[in-house]
């Protein structure tokens, strides 16, 4: 159980701060299932949703409260995957998580003295930023990824290719909800039902759904130009097939009047002269090459 203050600047607390001041605790599930007797908290803290049950980003409005949980992919906040549940009151943010990935976003919130003027809301704000500060960049990082696939297929190495378009199509597939989930988190901080934000903080709100919104729509374009590489590989594919298969043609076509010429004399009756000319088989070696001579002629003149 850790306290922090919310003052001109997050800070740590050892101790639980009085009631009148902005403060943030953070949880693991287990103290979580034992919290019940915080101070100004009996009445909501059951409404906090422990770390272990977060599968989505998002926000319920209650009467006295706001809670939600929230799921960060891999790489969005700087580290591995976040997931948390929350509790939002006018004085007070209930944060709950089971690995270091929360705690890690917090001491660097304390380290850049992030100015949180002793508001919940800017505190949120600023959370909420912290988790996408390196998103734009990690999108330009999957783009660079997708380019390096299309190189690829251009230059005719398709070795492991659908396996690393699988993995980056679910990268961006899972930003793209990510996106679309937390900018429904903002709309309804935004939207302030309950009251516990300022003016101000409304706009702050505002400007961070516009950047979800920017975030959201790249993530947008990077799965299709991930469809469109997909496209261009099948369509590599298709190609290789069908060179295969005009070869195999050609191939079929020269030496299917060959193929005639044995099954002809192959019937072997007794009234077939060539049988017992001398020069029988010499003739029809004679026409076998000249077959397979006009043959190509033809296909190259057709440009096979």
């Amino acid at each position: 159980m850790n306290w922090y203050v919310i003052d001109k600047t997050l800070r740590p607390s050892d101790a639980e701060p009085g009631a009148d001041a902005s403060a943030v605790l953070l949880l693991s599930s287990e103290e979580l299932s034992h919290a019940d007797k915080i101070t100004g908290l009996e009445k909501v803290i059951y409404h906090t949703p422990p770390a272990r049950d977060a599968r989505v980003c998002k926000a319920e409005l209650r009467p006295d409260c706001i809670s939600g949980t929230l799921v960060v992919p891999h790489g969005a906040s700087g580290g591995g995957s976040l997931h948390c549940g929350y509790l939002i009151c006018p004085k007070r943010v209930v944060l709950v998580s089971d690995d270091g990935e929360l705690l890690s976003i917090l001491q660097r919130l304390i380290k850049e003295r992030r100015n949180t003027a002793t508001s919940v809301g800017r505190f949120l704000f600023d959370l909420f930023e912290e988790l996408i500060a390196k998103d734009l960049h990690r999108l330009e990082e999957m783009e660079y990824k997708a380019e390096r696939l299309e190189d690829r297929i251009l230059s005719g190495n398709f070795d492991n290719f659908s396996a690393e378009m699988k993995s980056l199509r679910k990268a961006a597939m899972s930003r793209f909800r990510y996106y679309s989930q937390l900018n429904d988190v903002a709309c309804l901080l935004r939207e302030n039902e309950n009251g516990f934000f300022t003016a101000d903080e409304e706009l702050l709100f505002k400007m961070f759904e516009g950047r979800l919104i920017h975030l959201r729509e790249e993530s947008q374009l990077l799965r299709e130009y991930c469809v469109q590489i997909q496209s261009m590989f099948q369509a590599e594919v298709d190609i290789r097939q069908n060179r295969t298969m005009r070869i195999l043609t050609i191939v079929t076509t020269i030496f299917l009047p060959l193929t005639l010429i044995a099954g002809w004399y192959g019937m072997n009756f007794v009234g077939m002269p060539e049988l017992h000319w001398k020069y029988g088989y010499p003739v029809v070696v004679l026409v076998s090459v000249v077959t397979v001579v006009v043959s190509i002629i033809i296909c190259k003149k057709k440009k096979f």
